[in-house]
């Protein structure tokens, strides 16, 4: 580390109001089903082997409800396969062992329904490109994408790819994201890999590039390969349901810096990607970079995102595994330390790589999280350049005592089946702080009741507010204030 990168981490830490917890904030996880990494450990192969597997997930979904997380990135197409019901390509070998074997139920609603039930949005995590090692394209045979369409195939490296350059490749792409898009209730599709590969001017796409380069230069004909598709994926999602929201995740610089000239790998310059781009003009509405780095690797870049990010959600995306890599040295402080900068330089939030990284607590990274920076819960940024329609508050929230818990209910805003949630407010004073996220007691219900354990030992007056959001998350007033004196003795 450099003595001006050490200068500039001491004036970080002495100046920043650290763990500041706005009321909005992504709290984003990735969560890997490729090979079993995150989940499934357990094949459904029968009753009781599938109930395990269900059960695992929902698990680990908990931990994450715990700790106040309200994303999670669910890895529906993996590589060249897929978890959820789908025309174009099989079920993925992890859910029963064998490919397309069917697990007697859908992963992908699964994970859906059970995301809503803690009030957490699951977004369909979509590896664009990549179709799988040469073993797994044997291991799917005649399912396999590159035996169904292999003229749209490479081979590179030892794997296979979709070409880019190709626009039957686009025509595939886009029917596969119409499909989930219109038969899954997912609150957006995350894309990964929606770029060149490593190494990416040594990609054999020479007689692609011959038929559609039109004299080009084959850098910035890539790039406008890229940019198209991710225009065309754009607007499909937007004709089926405007409120599915896209997002990607590029690689975690963008390009250079003034601070860091020699960026090495970057986003715009390595493997084609113009993200600033697709912000610029509406065709993104959240960029999720990886930027698995430490110090000037990190802090100048997460600035150069949010410069350009033109009102778009930018949510770094930090390396937990690196936590359990001796070699690395990554301390549970250098976690803490980007996202002490997130907050306060305008990130709207942090996605995790991974789950399991995460949830086994290594330097105690998740403990950190659910104590101390996601203490209290948080809303989700209003996605106010898809819509201005504020609901009307609900009527009122009522209050009443059932067996051993605290029932809290509502009137429904609008229909019951048009995406509303509702967040709940709690305080010990009548005005309540909307403002406040340690005035929030839950976010992002579907329902319209909440049922709380009851103090068994202390009598204390709560107040208790409810708001509505919309499917776009822009939030009405509050309803007006309910006094209930929590006590152990029925009243």
């Amino acid at each position: 580390m450099t003595k001006k990168t050490l200068l500039f981490l001491f004036l970080f830490s002495s100046f920043l109001p650290l763990r500041a917890q706005s009321k909005y904030e992504v709290r984003a996880v990735w969560l890997a089903t490729v090979y079993g990494l995150d989940w499934p450990k357990v094949k459904a192969t029968d009753v009781v082997s599938r109930g395990r597997q269900q059960q695992a997930l929902c698990t680990l979904l908990d931990s994450l409800a715990a700790a106040n997380f309200n994303t999670v990135f669910f890895q529906a197409r993996l590589r060249g396969d897929v978890a959820y019901r789908s025309a174009f390509e099989p079920y993925s070998a992890v859910f029963t062992g064998a490919c397309n074997g069917n697990p007697g139920y859908d992963p992908l609603a699964f994970a859906i329904e059970e995301c809503h039930k803690r009030g957490m949005e699951c977004h369909a995590w979509f590896v664009t490109f990549p179709l799988g090692s040469d073993r797994s394209v044997k291991e799917q045979g005649e399912l396999s994408p590159v035996k169904r369409h292999a003229a749209l195939c490479k081979r590179y490296n030892g794997a296979w790819y979709l070409d880019p350059g190709l626009p039957a490749t686009a025509d595939y792409l886009a029917s596969m994201v119409k499909e989930l898009v219109a038969a899954y209730d997912v609150d957006g599709i995350h894309f990964d890999y929606i770029r060149y590969l490593e190494k990416a001017e040594q990609f054999p796409d020479k007689q692609t590039y011959a038929r559609y380069g039109k004299g080009m230069e084959v850098s910035g004909w890539r790039r406008q390969n890229i940019d198209r598709l991710v225009g065309r994926l754009y607007d499909t999602v937007k004709a089926v349901k405007p409120w599915v929201q896209v997002s990607s995740a590029p690689l975690g610089k963008y390009g250079p810096t003034q601070q860091m000239p020699d960026a090495g790998w970057t986003a715009y310059g390595s493997v084609y990607q113009d993200p600033k781009k697709w912000m610029a003009e509406g065709k993104h509405d959240m960029v999720v970079p990886m930027m698995y780095y430490l110090y000037e690797n990190f802090f100048p870049f997460v600035d150069d995102w949010v410069a350009g990010s033109h009102g778009r959600l930018v949510v770094p995306g930090l390396g937990v595994y690196r936590l359990d890599e001796p070699a690395a040295g990554w301390t549970l402080t250098d976690i803490t330390d980007q996202m002490d900068y997130t907050r306060y330089f305008g990130g709207a939030g942090c996605a995790f790589f991974r789950c399991a990284s995460l949830l086994e607590n290594t330097q105690g990274v998740y403990n950190e999280l659910k104590e101390v920076y996601y203490r209290y819960p948080a809303m989700l940024p209003p996605l106010t350049w898809l819509s201005d329609s504020i609901p009307p508050a609900p009527a009122e929230i009522r209050a009443e005592r059932s067996g051993g818990e605290l029932k809290l209910s509502w009137e429904p805003v609008g229909k019951r089946d048009d995406g509303t949630t509702y967040t709940v407010y709690y305080g010990a004073r009548d005005s309540l702080d909307t403002a406040s996220p340690q005035h929030i007691l839950a976010t992002g219900i579907r329902g319209t009741e909440l049922y709380l354990p009851v103090d068994t030992v202390h009598e204390r007056l709560y107040f208790f507010g409810v708001s509505a959001s919309t499917r776009y998350r822009l939030e009405s007033g509050l309803s007006p204030v309910t006094l209930y004196y929590l006590s152990p003795y029925k009243k």
